[in-house]
């Protein structure tokens, strides 16, 4: 099968991830990804393939030759829960213009809005309907992997161990939660989850999650005075003692921010629930401590203690973990240049498995998968960046030792 064929095959499943079930996987559809995942990798020669309690799928190639090194391969099932991955309906697209694409009558994908359509004039475009997201981010990984292991297995070139790995619930933030590296048994591993060919990524954000709780006392209104508390408008104060400026729409490249991603309140109480990152631990400790800061004043100013604050990390920069293991990223690199593609390497604005993963004993980074505009309506693939990321993987398989 091509690359295309195992896409179009894998998108037809809706894997959509739930933060809120509290279960592994959190959403039982994504095992039955897992299951057809299995016989597909026992139908072209994985050995020892199978999907464990949590609903992760594990399979290997056995060497064929002496290596000293095992690689291992791993994309996520999930897709993020924010549109709905529920009947996918793929379009393909050959020779794309340049132009505006209507998605449905309703709704066009523009260059303008999104320019990074210009760059793919000429080429194979895969699409959505404009009515969900098209499940790219992360089934492009898996049908390139799955693609790649297909052609080491049927065309037998020498290479050492290969370990292919497929989580759930990455969108959520628990693709590593029970993912077992120590019977996974590779050496490193790269996740194969992202956007362009060229990318070769091992830095990204500290991250913690921040919830905010403000309890207030309500009185009627007309005989408040010195009585009343009104929690939504403390909450609203403990946001005005954050820096205006480290926002994620003022912030790029290496520059972390403190992001207000939900608001629950009333008089009585009010919650408010914030992401908090930094590719610098330092910086990522001081943006901590700025809301202990807040509280502490508050609760100070308010003599109820109203605010309390609960901090919770997610996960750290692989930089410092990968460091050490540079020869990962060189490995990488050659299969790259041994494609064509020149390697690029920039700080990833956000977070993968392989971050877990490099802190868990698993140095893990990052390359591309040829998907663009993730967790919503306007996702596409580019099936020829595919096609590369297929043949780039396969080279790295083949290169380990």
């Amino acid at each position: 099968m091509t690359v295309k064929d195992y896409f179009l095959d894998f998108v037809s499943y809706d894997t959509t991830s739930d933060d809120s079930t509290g279960s592994t996987p959190s959403t039982a559809k994504q095992k039955q990804l897992g299951a057809h995942l299995v016989e597909v990798m026992k139908s072209i020669g994985i050995v020892n393939a199978f999907m464990d309690d949590y609903g992760y799928v594990y399979g290997s190639i056995p060497a064929n030759d002496e290596r000293k090194t095992t690689v291992g391969y791993i994309a996520h099932m999930d897709t993020a829960p924010g549109i709905s991955g529920k009947n996918v309906k793929p379009r393909v697209i050959e020779n794309y213009n340049g132009k505006d694409i209507a998605l449905n009558p309703d709704i066009t994908m523009s260059p303008k809005s999104f320019p990074t359509l210009l760059s793919h004039t000429g080429k194979t475009l895969i699409v959505t309907d404009g009515t969900t997201l098209l499940g790219g981010d992360d089934k492009a990984g898996i049908a390139e992997i799955l693609c790649a292991a297909e052609e080491i297995i049927r065309e037998n070139p020498p290479h050492g161990a290969i370990k292919i790995g497929f989580t759930p619930d990455e969108e959520i933030g628990e693709g590593a939660d029970h993912f077992d590296v120590k019977s996974f048994g590779c050496d490193y591993a790269y996740t194969v989850d992202g956007g362009e060919p060229a990318g070769i990524l091992y830095e990204n954000f500290n991250a913690a999650a921040a919830a905010v709780t403000v309890k207030g006392l309500s009185i009627h209104p007309g005989s408040a005075k010195g009585k009343l508390l009104n929690a939504s408008a403390v909450a609203m104060e403990f946001c005005s003692m954050l820096p205006a400026e480290q926002v994620p729409e003022y912030t790029e490249g290496y520059e972390g921010f403190i992001h207000l991603d939900s608001v629950r309140g009333d008089v009585e109480e009010a919650v408010l629930k914030f992401i908090i990152r930094d590719h610098d631990k330092d910086l990522f400790a001081r943006k901590k401590q700025l809301f202990k800061n807040a509280a502490e004043f508050l609760n100070k100013k308010y003599p109820t203690t109203p605010v309390t604050v609960e901090i919770r990390d997610s996960y750290y920069n692989m930089l410092e973990q990968i460091l050490p293991h540079m020869q990962v990223i060189d490995k990488m690199k050659d299969a790259m240049l041994a494609n064509g593609v020149t390697p690029v390497s920039v700080p990833i604005r956000g977070g993968t498995d392989g971050a877990r993963l490099s802190y868990m004993g698993l140095p893990c980074p990052n390359i591309g998968t040829g998907g663009y505009n993730a967790h919503g309506r306007y996702e596409y693939v580019v099936l020829e960046e595919m096609e590369t990321i297929k043949s780039i993987i396969k080279t790295a398989m083949c290169g380990a030792d």
